[in-house]
């Protein structure tokens, strides 16, 4: 697997850690204020939504979301604690404070907005199709493939189940826990489709060369990617907001999609 290239220098971190310093000023930040009083913060991912997270053959954590996050832990000055928790359950850990934050491909909605805070985004993804069936793959929209004889995998609690629920109501839905699960049932020909974020589609179809796996050429939806933490925690928000916006600007996360979304080498260290 390709190591991702360090752009951060020291001089770069503490530039950070200085930034820091000046947005966290008095005002009551409880999240914030835990996570410098404990030197950890707890990032929710599910370990298994590649390339955004997953893990690798040595059991280990990978993907372009470990790496912001370790990113951000080493300009906090804190350690970092991942988490790893079925993608169902990661806003409810969230909502009962048994992480801080939350960074595994989470899609920045209304809904969702209205019970939990986000910074970024820090990359924008959109729904497509895995299937090994020419037609579906060739659809341009949800019209084209919202038929009754059609079933569709979705992650359980995501915004790829709401879509089906919404604009595939025709379809029959198949409830995942991951996606390995939701490509191994296209894959045995048990669900006719797995509705996902577009990188994971184009992840899952180099991933398995052999097994006719398609996508659609370009997604459905556009969807903005950020980091979920709790309401009511403007200074957490403030200093991931600026924390995100200099990594960009620093060419960092460029470096980042590149990696992790274009090349490819690293599908090799996946079990």
């Amino acid at each position: 697997m390709r190591t991702v290239k360090r752009l951060i220098t020291l001089v770069g971190i503490a530039a950070l850690t200085l930034m820091s310093a000046a947005t966290a000023v008095a005002d009551s930040s409880p999240v914030l204020d835990r996570i410098m009083k404990n030197g950890e913060i707890r990032v929710g991912m599910s370990g298994s939504q590649p390339p955004f997270n997953a893990r690798s053959r040595n059991g280990g954590l990978i993907g372009l979301e470990v790496d912001l996050a370790k990113q951000l832990s080493a300009a906090m000055g804190v350690s970092l604690k991942i988490v790893d928790k079925p993608f169902g359950d990661l806003l409810n850990s969230l909502e009962k404070g048994d992480v801080d934050v939350v960074m595994s491909g989470v899609g920045i909605t209304a809904k969702r907005t209205a019970k939990f805070a986000f910074a970024g985004p820090y990359m924008m993804s959109g729904k497509s199709i895995l299937t090994t069936s020419n037609s579906l793959a060739a659809a341009s929209g949800a019209a084209d493939i919202n038929q009754a004889d059609v079933s569709f995998a979705a992650l359980e609690n995501s915004t790829s189940q709401e879509f089906v629920e919404k604009y595939l109501g025709n379809s029959k839905l198949v409830k995942i826990k991951d996606y390995d699960e939701g490509v191994k049932m296209v894959i045995d020909g048990k669900v006719d489709a797995m509705v996902a974020d577009m990188p994971i589609c184009v992840l899952s179809v180099m991933r398995y060369p052999d097994a006719g796996l398609a996508t659609l050429k370009r997604p459905m939806t556009v969807e903005p990617v950020g980091i979920a933490l709790p309401r009511g925690d403007a200074q957490l928000l403030n200093l991931l907001d600026n924390y995100l916006e200099a990594l960009e600007g620093m060419g960092y996360m460029g470096e980042l999609r590149k990696v992790w979304l274009q090349d490819g080498s690293w599908i090799a260290a996946l079990p």
